[in-house]
Protein backbone atom coordinates (compact mmCIF):
# COMPACT_ATOMS: atom_id res chain seq x y z
CA UNK A 1 0.00 0.00 0.00
CA UNK A 2 0.94 3.20 -0.12
CA UNK A 3 1.43 6.37 2.45
CA UNK A 4 0.52 9.79 2.23
CA UNK A 5 2.69 12.26 1.30
CA UNK A 6 0.70 16.05 1.27
CA UNK A 7 -2.11 16.64 -0.24
CA UNK A 8 -3.22 14.74 -3.22
CA UNK A 9 0.10 12.69 -3.65
CA UNK A 10 1.57 9.33 -2.26
CA UNK A 11 5.23 7.50 -2.08
CA UNK A 12 5.85 3.78 -2.40
CA UNK A 13 6.23 1.38 -0.03
CA UNK A 14 9.97 0.25 -1.05
CA UNK A 15 9.35 -3.41 -3.15
CA UNK A 16 10.63 -6.41 -0.15
CA UNK A 17 13.56 -8.17 -1.17
CA UNK A 18 12.29 -10.69 -2.86
CA UNK A 19 9.95 -8.75 -4.89
CA UNK A 20 13.10 -6.67 -5.91
CA UNK A 21 14.70 -9.88 -7.33
CA UNK A 22 11.65 -10.90 -9.47
CA UNK A 23 11.51 -7.08 -11.02
CA UNK A 24 15.13 -7.26 -11.38
CA UNK A 25 14.90 -10.95 -13.39
CA UNK A 26 12.02 -9.57 -15.52
CA UNK A 27 12.54 -9.37 -19.43
CA UNK A 28 11.63 -6.43 -21.11
CA UNK A 29 9.25 -8.09 -23.41
CA UNK A 30 7.64 -9.26 -20.49
CA UNK A 31 7.19 -6.13 -19.18
CA UNK A 32 5.19 -4.68 -21.53
CA UNK A 33 2.68 -7.38 -21.60
CA UNK A 34 2.30 -7.23 -17.92
CA UNK A 35 1.47 -3.40 -18.41
CA UNK A 36 -1.43 -5.11 -20.88
CA UNK A 37 -2.42 -7.66 -18.39
CA UNK A 38 -2.94 -4.80 -16.00
CA UNK A 39 -5.21 -3.25 -18.03
CA UNK A 40 -7.30 -5.74 -18.89
CA UNK A 41 -7.83 -7.18 -15.12
CA UNK A 42 -8.14 -3.65 -14.38
CA UNK A 43 -11.09 -3.56 -16.71
CA UNK A 44 -12.30 -7.19 -15.16
CA UNK A 45 -12.48 -5.71 -12.01
CA UNK A 46 -14.53 -2.81 -12.45
CA UNK A 47 -17.26 -5.59 -14.29
CA UNK A 48 -17.16 -7.52 -10.74
CA UNK A 49 -14.97 -10.41 -11.93
CA UNK A 50 -13.05 -11.54 -9.42
CA UNK A 51 -11.27 -14.65 -10.57
CA UNK A 52 -9.73 -15.55 -14.37
CA UNK A 53 -9.02 -18.54 -15.77
CA UNK A 54 -5.06 -18.17 -17.92
CA UNK A 55 -7.08 -19.17 -20.75
CA UNK A 56 -9.69 -16.45 -20.23
CA UNK A 57 -7.17 -13.94 -19.54
CA UNK A 58 -4.35 -14.81 -22.32
CA UNK A 59 -7.53 -14.72 -24.66
CA UNK A 60 -8.19 -10.95 -23.50
CA UNK A 61 -4.89 -9.94 -23.46
CA UNK A 62 -4.21 -11.52 -27.13
CA UNK A 63 -1.08 -13.70 -25.82
CA UNK A 64 -0.94 -17.62 -25.65
CA UNK A 65 -1.60 -19.21 -22.13
CA UNK A 66 1.54 -20.45 -21.25
CA UNK A 67 3.93 -16.98 -22.04
CA UNK A 68 0.84 -15.82 -19.70
CA UNK A 69 0.98 -18.09 -17.19
CA UNK A 70 5.41 -17.45 -17.77
CA UNK A 71 4.91 -14.16 -17.44
CA UNK A 72 2.87 -14.12 -14.13
CA UNK A 73 5.75 -16.49 -12.64
CA UNK A 74 8.32 -14.00 -12.60
CA UNK A 75 6.06 -11.83 -10.08
CA UNK A 76 5.29 -15.21 -8.16
CA UNK A 77 1.55 -15.82 -9.00
CA UNK A 78 0.79 -18.84 -10.26
CA UNK A 79 -2.97 -19.09 -10.13
CA UNK A 80 -4.58 -21.91 -8.08
CA UNK A 81 -5.48 -25.16 -10.38
CA UNK A 82 -9.32 -25.24 -10.88
CA UNK A 83 -9.78 -21.72 -9.64
CA UNK A 84 -7.51 -19.30 -11.55
CA UNK A 85 -6.36 -16.24 -10.57
CA UNK A 86 -7.95 -14.06 -8.15
CA UNK A 87 -8.27 -10.89 -9.87
CA UNK A 88 -8.22 -8.35 -7.71
CA UNK A 89 -4.61 -9.77 -6.24
CA UNK A 90 -3.03 -9.86 -9.44
CA UNK A 91 -3.84 -6.46 -10.36
CA UNK A 92 -2.33 -5.87 -6.90
CA UNK A 93 0.78 -7.67 -7.39
CA UNK A 94 1.45 -6.02 -11.17
CA UNK A 95 0.60 -2.71 -10.18
CA UNK A 96 3.75 -3.15 -7.14
CA UNK A 97 6.09 -4.83 -9.49
CA UNK A 98 5.37 -2.05 -12.04
CA UNK A 99 6.10 0.72 -9.48
CA UNK A 100 2.13 1.62 -9.98
CA UNK A 101 1.74 2.03 -6.19
CA UNK A 102 2.42 5.59 -6.33
CA UNK A 103 1.76 8.45 -9.06
CA UNK A 104 4.43 9.79 -11.29
CA UNK A 105 4.05 13.28 -12.57
CA UNK A 106 4.75 13.84 -15.84
CA UNK A 107 5.89 16.93 -17.85
CA UNK A 108 5.19 16.74 -21.73
CA UNK A 109 7.86 19.39 -23.70
CA UNK A 110 6.60 20.46 -26.77
CA UNK A 111 2.60 21.22 -27.26
CA UNK A 112 1.83 21.04 -31.02
CA UNK A 113 -0.76 18.70 -31.89
CA UNK A 114 0.59 15.41 -30.28
CA UNK A 115 1.45 17.48 -27.57
CA UNK A 116 -1.70 18.98 -27.05
CA UNK A 117 -3.02 15.00 -27.52
CA UNK A 118 -1.32 14.08 -24.48
CA UNK A 119 -1.79 16.94 -22.30
CA UNK A 120 -5.74 16.33 -22.83
CA UNK A 121 -5.20 12.65 -22.56
CA UNK A 122 -7.65 11.98 -19.59
CA UNK A 123 -6.89 8.56 -19.12
CA UNK A 124 -3.36 9.22 -17.30
CA UNK A 125 -4.29 10.71 -14.21
CA UNK A 126 -6.11 7.34 -13.41
CA UNK A 127 -3.50 4.94 -14.04
CA UNK A 128 -1.41 6.82 -11.81
CA UNK A 129 0.59 9.60 -14.13
CA UNK A 130 -1.21 13.00 -14.15
CA UNK A 131 0.54 15.41 -16.38
CA UNK A 132 1.88 18.34 -13.83
CA UNK A 133 3.98 20.45 -15.89
CA UNK A 134 3.72 21.49 -19.63
CA UNK A 135 6.32 23.34 -21.95
CA UNK A 136 6.92 25.28 -24.98
CA UNK A 137 8.88 27.91 -26.55
CA UNK A 138 6.13 29.19 -28.74
CA UNK A 139 5.63 32.79 -26.82
CA UNK A 140 1.85 32.86 -27.66
CA UNK A 141 1.40 29.64 -25.69
CA UNK A 142 3.24 30.74 -22.68
CA UNK A 143 0.77 30.94 -19.80
CA UNK A 144 -1.97 29.76 -21.65
CA UNK A 145 -3.51 26.74 -20.17
CA UNK A 146 -3.95 23.51 -21.83
CA UNK A 147 -5.57 20.33 -19.58
CA UNK A 148 -6.11 22.73 -17.10
CA UNK A 149 -2.14 23.29 -17.10
CA UNK A 150 -0.50 26.62 -17.96
CA UNK A 151 2.47 26.13 -20.33
CA UNK A 152 5.80 27.32 -19.51
CA UNK A 153 8.69 27.76 -21.37
CA UNK A 154 11.00 25.53 -21.66
CA UNK A 155 13.88 27.36 -20.03
CA UNK A 156 11.92 26.80 -16.83
CA UNK A 157 12.47 23.25 -17.43
CA UNK A 158 14.76 22.67 -14.73
CA UNK A 159 12.87 24.79 -11.86
CA UNK A 160 9.57 23.48 -12.74
CA UNK A 161 10.64 19.98 -12.71
CA UNK A 162 12.12 20.16 -9.33
CA UNK A 163 9.33 21.86 -7.71
CA UNK A 164 6.67 19.67 -9.10
CA UNK A 165 8.76 16.70 -8.35
CA UNK A 166 8.47 15.04 -11.96
CA UNK A 167 9.89 11.86 -12.61
CA UNK A 168 8.50 11.31 -16.46
CA UNK A 169 9.37 13.12 -19.37
CA UNK A 170 7.85 13.14 -22.23
CA UNK A 171 9.43 14.39 -25.66
CA UNK A 172 7.48 15.78 -28.26
CA UNK A 173 9.41 18.52 -29.97
CA UNK A 174 10.89 18.40 -33.42
CA UNK A 175 13.93 16.33 -33.87
CA UNK A 176 16.66 19.19 -33.34
CA UNK A 177 15.32 20.32 -29.98
CA UNK A 178 14.81 16.30 -28.10
CA UNK A 179 18.47 16.53 -27.04
CA UNK A 180 18.80 20.04 -25.52
CA UNK A 181 15.37 19.10 -23.88
CA UNK A 182 16.35 16.27 -22.70
CA UNK A 183 19.50 17.41 -21.38
CA UNK A 184 17.11 20.17 -19.02
CA UNK A 185 15.08 17.25 -17.98
CA UNK A 186 17.73 15.15 -16.68
CA UNK A 187 19.36 18.27 -15.06
CA UNK A 188 15.79 18.60 -13.24
CA UNK A 189 16.74 15.06 -12.11
CA UNK A 190 14.31 13.19 -14.33
CA UNK A 191 15.26 9.53 -15.14
CA UNK A 192 12.40 8.35 -17.12
CA UNK A 193 11.82 9.82 -20.66
CA UNK A 194 9.57 9.05 -23.65
CA UNK A 195 10.64 10.16 -26.94
CA UNK A 196 8.52 10.86 -29.78
CA UNK A 197 11.39 12.85 -32.08
CA UNK A 198 12.20 10.52 -34.31
CA UNK A 199 16.30 11.22 -32.71
CA UNK A 200 18.57 8.77 -30.79
CA UNK A 201 19.16 10.41 -27.43
CA UNK A 202 22.53 10.41 -25.30
CA UNK A 203 21.43 10.08 -21.80
CA UNK A 204 23.67 9.22 -18.54
CA UNK A 205 23.44 5.28 -18.37
CA UNK A 206 20.56 6.03 -15.15
CA UNK A 207 18.12 7.62 -17.40
CA UNK A 208 15.72 5.06 -19.13
CA UNK A 209 14.24 6.18 -22.44
CA UNK A 210 11.63 4.60 -24.21
CA UNK A 211 11.55 5.79 -28.17
CA UNK A 212 8.28 6.46 -29.74
CA UNK A 213 8.90 6.44 -33.45
CA UNK A 214 5.22 5.86 -35.68
CA UNK A 215 6.89 5.98 -38.81
CA UNK A 216 8.95 3.58 -37.56
CA UNK A 217 5.85 1.47 -36.47
CA UNK A 218 3.95 1.79 -39.68
CA UNK A 219 6.43 0.70 -41.60
CA UNK A 220 6.17 -2.25 -39.61
CA UNK A 221 2.79 -3.11 -40.29
CA UNK A 222 3.35 -2.42 -44.05
CA UNK A 223 5.98 -5.62 -43.78
CA UNK A 224 3.22 -7.81 -41.96
CA UNK A 225 0.53 -5.94 -45.06
CA UNK A 226 2.94 -6.95 -48.05
CA UNK A 227 3.96 -10.92 -46.35
CA UNK A 228 0.53 -11.56 -45.90
CA UNK A 229 -0.29 -10.34 -49.27
CA UNK A 230 2.68 -12.53 -50.70
CA UNK A 231 1.09 -15.69 -48.56
CA UNK A 232 -2.11 -15.12 -50.23
CA UNK A 233 -0.28 -15.23 -53.53
CA UNK A 234 1.21 -18.43 -52.74
CA UNK A 235 -1.82 -19.95 -51.57
CA UNK A 236 -3.49 -19.07 -54.64
CA UNK A 237 -1.12 -20.27 -57.25
CA UNK A 238 -0.88 -23.57 -55.28
CA UNK A 239 -4.48 -24.09 -55.65
CA UNK A 240 -3.63 -24.31 -59.07
CA UNK A 241 -4.24 -20.46 -60.40
CA UNK A 242 -1.87 -19.25 -62.79
CA UNK A 243 -1.25 -15.79 -64.13
CA UNK A 244 -4.11 -13.94 -64.86
CA UNK A 245 -6.27 -16.03 -62.98
CA UNK A 246 -6.14 -19.12 -65.49
CA UNK A 247 -6.67 -22.45 -64.03
CA UNK A 248 -3.78 -25.12 -64.91
CA UNK A 249 -4.70 -28.46 -65.55
CA UNK A 250 -1.89 -31.17 -64.05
Amino acid sequence: MASQRGEGETTATPLEPADRERARAIPEAAVARLAVYLRVLSGMADQGVTAVSSEELSQAAGVNAAKLRKDLSYIGSYGTRGVGYDVEVLVSHIERILGLTRNHSVAVVGIGNLGHALANYGGFPGRGFPVTALFDVDPDLIGIPVGGIPVNHIDEITAVCLEREVSIGVIATPPPAAQSVCDRLVSAGVQCILNFAPVVLQVPDNVEVRKVDLAVEMQILSFHVARRADEAASVSDGNGLGVDGMVIRP
